[in-house]
């Protein structure tokens, strides 16, 4: 069973194990909210992983380094961990939930194995806005992570741009988050609808 705590998000306390879909409009946005929760991670002792696109890696160790993390450091002992998004989401040009889920289970397990008491992550989403088979699954990938999570007590937050996703896929996403970060604020998602309700609702528009 998860040990249940608490992680701050945009100032606001979020139980654990949380799975938080982060809605930004501008690159200072999303820093503002999430670099202090990656280094409330790395003083309080967790393991934090973040997914960002490729051109971007450099500016997510600066802003981080810039917050007083000492970046090579923690790489060094396995606490910080920056991948390129297409190396864990697009493995040989695709995207595959099931593939994706064991990714996460197999990142948590590794954290345990390092010995630090859990695992946060940082994930931006726009690789899905590819044209690449599977992306379609998104959403239904997100719902799917609530099975999984709830066994744990780790803290993902998903960051999806406002400005780059289509209304009707965003509408989705944030359905399937049981927590939202938005407006400056996080707090727990009054609409989330559980994945074994919307999964199928999902499957269905995809029919």
């Amino acid at each position: 069973m998860a040990t249940t705590s608490k992680v701050t998000l945009a100032g606001s306390p979020l139980g654990c194990p949380c799975h938080v879909c982060a809605l930004y409009s501008h690159a200072d946005e999303q820093y503002a909210a999430l670099v202090p929760f990656l280094k409330d991670g790395i003083e309080a002792g967790d393991r934090v992983i973040s997914f960002v696109d490729p051109a971007e890696r450099e500016e997510r160790r600066n802003r981080l380094r810039h917050a007083g993390i000492d970046v090579e450091a923690a790489e060094r002992n396995g606490q910080l961990e920056i991948s390129a998004w297409d190396e864990i989401y697009l493995p040989g040009g695709s995207f595959d939930p099931d593939v994706m889920l064991g990714l996460v289970q197999e990142a948590i397990n590794k954290g345990r194995q390092l010995g630090f008491k859990r695992t946060r992550g940082w994930a931006n989403m726009e690789w899905a806005l590819r044209d690449a088979p599977g992306v379609e699954l998104l959403a239904i990938y997100e719902s799917r992570l609530n099975h999984i999570l709830p066994l744990y007590g780790e803290a993902l937050v998903c960051a999806y741009d406002v400005t780059r996703f289509p209304s009707g896929v965003l509408e989705d996403v944030v359905r399937a988050h049981p927590d939202l970060c938005a407006d400056g604020g996080a707090a727990v998602h009054p609409n989330y609808v559980p994945p074994d309700q919307l999964v199928p609702e999902l499957q269905s528009k995809l029919a």
